[in-house]
């Protein structure tokens, strides 16, 4: 496996919990953390995901008021659903219930295409 070639198996996914008090929540947590090897600032990082965003065949939205970027973001191609933050110099692609890897493979490919850099990928799970 090369750098540009990274697995984007799933070791495990999330429980949706649904708890009285209303909402959702999520039990479990796979998270794809994407590294670029150069320094890039959390600001440079969503512009690119902004931009990866807004030409590529996706849906998305921001979330509320946070202190990093959230987007919840649907591949319109492959119907595949995820969250994308930015933090800590990395592109966190956060997995769903329903996430298969074939969308998460595709915003890989359409970040690398858009990126003079190289990336690390690393899978954290905590199914505590």
């Amino acid at each position: 496996m090369t750098a540009r070639d990274p697995s984007f198996a799933i070791p495990g996914r999330p429980e949706r919990k649904y708890p009285r008090s209303g909402g959702v929540e999520y039990e479990g947590e796979t998270v794809f953390a994407l590294t670029p090897d150069a320094d890039h600032s959390d600001g440079d990082l969503d512009a690119l995901v902004a931009d990866v965003l807004e030409s590529g065949p996706y849906r998305s939205g921001d979330f509320m008021e946070l202190p990093m970027p959230l987007y919840l973001v649907r591949d319109e191609e492959t119907a595949d659903v995820f969250r994308v933050t930015v933090r800590d110099s990395a592109i966190q692609l956060h997995v769903l219930p329903e996430t298969e890897s074939a969308g998460l493979r595709r915003f890989y490919d359409r970040l690398c295409e858009r990126s003079e850099c190289e990336w690390s990928v690393v899978c954290r799970t905590d199914f505590g």
